[in-house]
């Protein structure tokens, strides 16, 4: 049990107190101090570091972890933090110790607690006297402050994690997954850990934020980045690649027809949001139609088109000659809860007749045209329901 130091001096009870409050509980006389106490003593106290020292030793305390060289002449206390673990809700936690050069990790989170740049916390930190595992032939930590730093050279966002060293290489994928985690932009990410000293297996440029912009990997965002960029798709696609992701595009054509950007817009305007392949239902009927209507193409066309971008039709589905909005006023009340591969029930034909105005006897008879399976011993009704 710990028991109050037999002496009444407030400056006393103040410096030989573990959280600096002058209040337990205290430090014992045979107990090794750390380094970090001296310094934030001496900022709490408004002392030097040397005085405090001083007293700690006149006071019985004989083991005091000071460095190889001279003491600071004096210290401010957010300076001295940066050698803390930790400060949660007022609590210090552990003090950096002096024998072991403190990693990246320590100085990144110092940083981050205390708003100051990677490199103004580094000079700190050396000028206190600690050592810095800064390693050989290293650029210089960045002066200018991010609070994402600590969250960039973590590799696993789940649990305690483990943390990147300074002239380690990130991959690619790990730099999109940082970015995602962090809510930046993978350019960004990338840009800021080449300043902090890690090594990427390309170099970043500008024009990948625009590349890297749209996650969808869509055709239609990768002719839009070419246009703008004034390159050719295959260029695109090669550096989406190099830059860690995945291409679920299809086929890019590398000279688009005028209405390619249509057909692969969601909106038919030849804008983002663009269509995403989709290798499992595939394009929806609808979108053929609509598209249709909006390009002047026949659905067929509209269908080969896109094949050839890699947007396919289920083996089942059949297109009409002609774009009729009728059938695309069907397919919307249709598509949201039923798909060309699953089998039609009744509530979705009396769901779709009620939507349309139609009977369901026409709604079915109608969907059966266009490639969906509804089941033979239904008898649906010719009356039509009210809108």
């Amino acid at each position: 049990m710990r028991r109050t130091p037999e002496f009444e001096d407030q400056d006393d009870l103040l410096i030989t107190s573990y959280q600096l409050r002058g209040s337990a509980p205290w430090r014992t006389s045979d107990e090794t101090v750390p380094y970090g106490h001296v310094l934030l003593a001496a900022a709490t106290a408004g002392w030097s570091p040397g005085a405090v020292v001083a007293r700690l030793t006149a006071l019985g305390y004989a083991g005091i972890e000071l460095p190889a060289g001279p003491l600071p002449v004096s210290v401010a206390r957010e300076d001295v933090l940066l050698a803390n673990t930790e400060v949660r809700d007022g609590h210090l936690g552990r003090w950096a110790g002096l024998g072991t050069p403190l990693t990246l990790r320590h100085v990144l989170q110092g940083a981050g607690r205390t708003g100051r740049s990677p490199a103004e916390a580094e000079r700190l930190l050396l000028s206190f006297g600690y050592q810095i595992g800064t390693g050989v032939g290293h650029p210089p930590l960045p002066e200018s402050a991010d609070p994402r730093d600590i969250g960039l050279i973590r590799t696993d966002a789940r649990g305690d994690g483990t943390w990147l060293e300074r002239g380690a290489e990130v991959s690619a994928r790990q730099v999109l997954d940082v970015a995602a985690e962090l809510g930046c932009s993978p350019y960004a990410a990338a840009g800021r850990l080449v300043a902090l000293g890690f090594r990427l297996p390309y170099t970043p440029e500008p024009e990948d934020e625009r590349i890297l912009a749209d996650d969808s990997r869509s055709g239609g965002h990768i002719l839009a980045v070419a246009r703008e960029l004034g390159r050719r798709p295959s260029e695109i696609v090669a550096r989406l690649r190099v830059l860690g992701r995945e291409i679920d595009a299809g086929t890019v054509p590398e000279t688009p027809e005028p209405d390619d950007f249509v057909l692969l817009s969601e909106e038919l305007d030849g804008q983002w949001p663009w269509l995403r392949v989709n290798r499992v239902v595939g394009v929806q009927p609808r979108h053929l139609l609509r598209a249709a209507l909006a390009t002047g193409r026949v659905p067929a066309d509209v269908a080969e088109r896109l094949a050839l971008m890699g947007h396919r039709l289920p083996g089942n589905a059949r297109l009409p000659e002609v774009a009729d909005a009728a059938d695309v006023r069907l397919l919307a009340a249709v598509e949201p809860t039923c798909s060309l591969l699953d089998n039609v029930h009744l509530e979705h034909v009396l769901r779709a007749a009620s939507l349309t105005g139609r009977s369901p006897a026409d709604v079915a008879e109608r969907l059966a045209a266009l490639g969906y399976r509804l089941p033979d011993e239904v008898a649906y009704p010719r009356v039509r329901g009210a809108l």
